[in-house]
């Protein structure tokens, strides 16, 4: 099954005219080996393209997990999945098949600051990525100056086209800082042009009674509130901060090998 001078420049040149690198790369290999397990033209077939569509999904990913804008390091396994109350540990687990984003449902994160809401999130759509769901995070103040600066370009109906072209929009810290009318307007726009179209993942340390401080009226703040919780999963996060438990840990630390010295 070895390849001739001739064959084998042959043989590159059509897989580089057909883009495709792994299979270009790895084809001389996979042939000494076959010649050497007596695999048939069939089998050595297999494995070339099986590894071009194992590379191009590894290329996709990559791609999707760019573009999605997340952090890197908040995934599931850098989270603390025991500080999760029962019943937000069980709705993760079904929240992890992503047929939520099949039916545009929203999912709404609400708890403590330092709750770990956001890297919760954040790890849900990293695994989400991993099955080719098209996800991106930003925080809430970014988008709305994002799209405020759209709007005055007059391409706010462009930028959310864009936006719309995700599985999944995160929203992170939501009500965080107090944005002006303005700015409320333009996210409230994103909000209703998303509706039952595509998915919202937001999180707010605020209860729903306190969001007419983001929206500045209580009709707009209404309506906001209708849209999102319509079609929408809640979770519940009202556990103690983890930054809060880790400096009474280093506390603790230190006073007991301040003990242990004296």
């Amino acid at each position: 099954m070895s390849a001739g001078a001739p064959v084998r420049a042959a043989l590159l040149e059509n897989l580089t005219e057909l883009h495709l690198p792994a299979m270009r790369g790895c084809f001389e290999e996979t042939a000494r080996r076959a010649e050497q397990e007596t695999l048939s033209y069939e089998q050595y077939l297999l494995e070339l393209t099986g590894r071009e569509c194992e590379t191009r999904e590894q290329n996709r990913i990559a791609r999707l997990l760019r573009e999605s804008g997340l952090p890197l390091e908040k995934t599931l396994a850098n989270f603390n999945m025991k500080r999760l109350p029962t019943k937000v540990s069980r709705q993760l687990k079904v929240l992890l098949d992503g047929s939520f984003l099949d039916r545009k449902e929203n999912l709404l994160l609400f708890g403590n600051p330092g709750a770990g809401k956001s890297h919760l999130l954040c790890a849900l759509a990293h695994e989400l990525i991993m099955q080719g769901r098209r996800m991106k995070y930003t925080s809430c103040t970014m988008l709305v100056q994002e799209l405020l600066s759209a709007k005055r370009d007059l391409r706010l109906s462009k930028e959310i086209k864009k936006l719309a072209k995700h599985d999944g929009l995160i929203i992170d810290e939501m009500g965080y800082v107090q944005q002006s009318r303005e700015e409320m307007e333009v996210l409230f726009t994103l909000l209703a042009e998303r509706y039952e179209r595509g998915s919202v993942l937001l999180t707010s340390n605020l209860p729903f009674s306190k969001w007419e401080g983001i929206f500045k009226d209580p009709m707009t703040t209404a309506a906001a509130i209708d849209r999102l919780v319509h079609h929408s999963i809640i979770l519940e996060l009202n556990i103690p901060s983890y930054r809060m438990e880790q400096a009474q840990k280093d506390r603790n630390s230190t006073t007991d090998a301040s003990e242990a010295a004296g």
